[in-house]
């Protein structure tokens, strides 16, 4: 049977008020092992990971199975302080399920409760992932040779909440859908000294500063514009008085590119030009650049096109073509590895976007993700 709607907002009500962040997701681990073993266990295996505990694996025997497809979903929150004001908000200080993951494991466990019940033809995997926004769980999961024999999925499925969308609306597209995302971590530093006496210092301020403005011309100056780029520095921490020399200056952002080629391109850029500051003003260089398991969300072409014209064919299903988003998704390492796709569900919250504090997707969505994806699932089985 198909989760009721009243089902569906009951777990991802449970699910929104106990957010946890990246492999500190023990609460929501056992919150989905209690509600997986109440499902029929007849043609079903949980699998847990003991060097990522948290990580939580479901296969589905099929009847006459061709195929293995997985489907995934992931379960951490991140460090914001909720201001909806829902009374199923967070639990938690300064957590917040304010990236949707409370709608994708929802989604998720209504698929998986509706082929515990009907059993698929293909056999399906159903992986619940920890650490989505930081420290690349997919890829942690991965590595440690998880995704093989009978657990090894021929096609990889999952979806990200959009509130821009109307409620309900499915999108997506062959290709890029999401970029690449790399992390940069640079400290600078030199000698402190009196303001009064710049010629006896050397300055970390002045060279962070010439850094934030000379890693502007990586997008403008190194990446076709058709393509595009996006290279953020978000902190700049230095000083502690305003007749001081500063003797450090860190800098914390991001690199996202729509291809894997550009974004190691810009990844090399950055590098240089840390480099050369480092030379110009005197200054070292603790430069990190952590891409981990954040590679862009590419959709394999056959199979997007294949979803694609189910949902156009589904009168049920609002379907909507998309251009790719500079949202970074560690869902993008696995559809290097299997081919699959990764669809936005619009969640219509126009307001807020994702990471605000007060988003709050409308649960109407819940249900119009859960029976466009059993559809498809159903549909993709026949062929």
């Amino acid at each position: 049977m198909v989760w009721t709607t009243e089902e569906l907002i009951r777990v991802r009500r449970a699910l929104h008020a106990m957010p946890e962040l990246a492999l500190q997701e023990y609460e929501t681990h056992r919150y989905l092992l209690n509600e997986i073993s109440q499902l029929n266990q007849d043609w079903l295996t949980i699998r847990t990971v003991p060097e990522v505990p948290i990580a939580i694996l479901v296969r589905l025997q099929g009847t006459h199975p061709t195929r293995t497809i997985g489907y995934r979903a992931d379960m951490d929150a991140l460090p914001i302080e909720e201001a909806t004001g829902l009374p199923f908000s967070s639990r938690h200080a300064g957590v917040m399920h304010a990236c949707g993951h409370d709608i994708h494991m929802t989604v998720g466990l209504g698929i998986l409760a509706y082929f515990a019940e009907q059993q698929p033809k293909d056999n399906l995997i159903f992986f619940f992932q920890p650490a989505e926004e930081a420290d690349f769980g997919g890829k942690r999961v991965y590595d440690l040779g998880v995704f093989s024999g009978e657990w090894r999925p021929d096609e990889f499925y999952g979806l990200h909440d959009n509130p821009q969308l109307p409620t309900g609306q499915i999108a997506t597209r062959p290709g890029t859908l999401f970029a690449g995302t790399t992390e940069i971590h640079v400290t600078f530093t030199g000698k402190g000294g009196h303001a009064a006496f710049p010629q006896d210092s050397n300055d970390a301020i002045v060279a962070g500063a010439a850094f934030v403005s000379q890693v502007q011309t990586v997008v403008s100056r190194n990446v076709d514009p058709v393509q595009g780029g996006v290279v953020t520095l978000g902190t700049f921490q230095a000083g502690t008085a305003g007749n001081i020399i500063a003797e450090t200056a860190h800098l914390d952002g991001t690199i996202r590119a729509f291809t894997q080629t550009n974004l190691v391109k810009m990844q090399q850029r950055v590098r240089t030009i840390a480099e050369a500051i480092g030379t110009m003003y005197g200054v070292q260089v603790d430069l990190e650049l952590i891409q981990g398991g954040y590679m862009p969300v590419e959709n394999d072409a056959t199979l997007a096109q294949l979803m694609i014209d189910y949902f156009q064919s589904d009168p049920a299903v609002a379907f909507a073509d998309i251009a790719p988003a500079m949202t970074g998704e560690d869902f993008g390492f696995l559809l290097q590895q299997f081919p699959g796709v990764m669809f936005w569900l619009g969640v219509g919250d126009p307001d807020h976007p994702l990471h605000h504090a007060k988003m709050s997707p409308n649960e109407g969505a819940l249900a119009a993700g859960l029976d466009a994806m059993v559809g498809f699932l159903n549909y993709r089985m026949e062929q």
